[in-house]
């Protein structure tokens, strides 16, 4: 009886009731603590008066405070590894760049160790403006360069990659060497060949400068440096692989060498573009007050493309003559003269366009076709102005073959039925 009762108690075991499940009562919503006043202020008057709850409190407050510093500081650091990051790619896409694409001729790197000895510890300052100061050095080879510092103000670094990457493109008689260059975060320089005659607002203007670099140009030498100019920007917008603009032409970015021969330099707002594009996406205004065409500053003008250049070389053509110097002393400046207007009104009625004293014929010839010339150019109406190759042309021609320009407009670059039926005869095929 006992074996068949332990038998049947391990084939059945004995039935155990589940425990039951203990009731958990459901947590007041908000709306019930804020209903409750007296509830509400039992449970706070518990917590002040723990003095352990306030330990907690304490603790976790502190510790989301550190907690939002870290991942401030956190956010902090990765943004400034990323532009480390981003000016060392940059450097290295240029450092590799030169190296594949130009080989030994590359632009040597400097070390900024290396430009202090260059230049004695930048000890002759040869210029100065608003991307940084020039200082004159010497190679270990004896030839002379100048070495530009760029201001560390100067954006991140975009402007002297763009510089560097342009120049190195170019190679022409008419556009300045670059030979190395310095990138050491903050540190950045261009190492140029030296010009000893320095840049050609020089010659030009007389205000503010010492009487022994007061120099002026014979109408010769004027016409043979207006022909560089245009063959150097004619390379730019033609003759490289990848055409560039460059968008600051003016007296301070002409550089002479010892025979007085152009030198185009300062590509710090050039942009590249194919050769195939007329008109370029730009974003902004580019360039020097009283040299940047209309469409620059207004898309109102017409598309900005390799005649926006054409423009500021025709306003810098009229600055080496005089002729906006005398404009300027003969009218007061306003918002509503415009000086091409006027020198146009003196070449139709066959004034003299410049005091230069005693001066030839052919001088004078020469420089009456300068300024129509520059006239075609300074045209409001990007498709009136003609490429570098017909300026080219037109210099190199006789005064008698020349067309006269159109009458510049200020304002709009449409003209009315009756002047463009007046002027079609005149118009250029560019």
């Amino acid at each position: 009886m006992t074996e068949n009762s332990t038998h049947d108690n391990k084939k059945f075991p004995q039935y155990s009731p589940p425990s039951p499940t203990p009731f958990i009562e459901p947590a007041p919503s908000p709306s019930e603590y804020f209903s409750n006043d007296h509830s509400y202020n039992n449970n706070l008057s518990e917590s002040k008066g723990n003095p352990l709850l306030k330990i907690k409190i304490g603790i976790s407050g502190a510790g989301i405070g550190i907690g939002i510093v870290v991942i401030i500081s956190i956010v902090i650091i990765d943004r400034n590894k990323r532009r480390q990051k981003t000016g060392a790619k940059n450097f290295q896409f240029i450092d590799e760049e030169f190296i594949k694409k130009y080989g030994s001729i590359a632009p040597k790197r400097y070390t900024y160790s290396d430009v202090k000895k260059l230049t004695n510890s930048f000890k002759e300052k040869v210029g100065q403006g608003g991307y940084g100061v020039v200082y004159k050095g010497k190679l270990p080879d004896g030839c002379m360069v100048a070495v530009k510092i760029l201001s560390a103000s100067k954006g991140n670094g975009e402007e002297f990659i763009n510089e560097v990457a342009s120049i190195s493109r170019t190679a022409h008689v008419n556009i300045v060497t670059l030979l190395g260059f310095c990138y050491e975060r903050t540190k950045k320089a261009l190492i140029y060949e030296f010009m000893p005659n320095g840049s050609l607002d020089k010659f030009i203007y007389d205000k503010g400068l010492p009487i022994t670099t007061n120099h002026h140009l014979d109408s010769n030498t004027m016409f043979q440096i207006a022909v560089g100019i245009a063959r150097g920007l004619e390379y730019l917008h033609r003759g490289c692989n990848t055409r560039i603009l460059h968008f600051d032409i003016k007296p301070h970015n002409i550089l002479l060498d010892e025979d007085l021969r152009p030198k185009i330099s300062d590509f710090g707002l050039a942009k590249l573009c194919k050769t195939k594009e007329s008109i370029v996406s730009m974003t902004g205004m580019r360039g020097t007050a009283g040299y940047i065409a209309p469409e620059v500053f207004s898309r109102f003008f017409g598309g900005v493309s390799h005649k926006s250049d054409v423009y500021s070389y025709g306003m810098l053509v009229l600055e080496m003559v005089g002729a906006r110097k005398e404009f300027d002393g003969e009218l007061s400046q306003t918002s509503e003269t415009y000086f091409p207007h006027g020198i146009y009104n003196k070449l139709e009625q066959r004034e003299n366009l410049v005091s230069l004293g005693d001066i030839t014929e052919e001088e004078e010839d020469t420089i009456r076709k300068m300024v129509m010339v520059s006239l075609w150019c300074t045209q409001t109406s990007p498709s009136d102005r003609p490429s570098m190759s017909k300026v080219i042309e037109m210099l190199e021609g006789s005064l008698q073959s020349l067309q006269f320009p159109p009458k510049p407009v200020v304002h709009s670059p449409v003209r009315s039925p009756q002047d463009s039926s007046s002027s079609q005869s005149q118009n250029l095929t560019f």
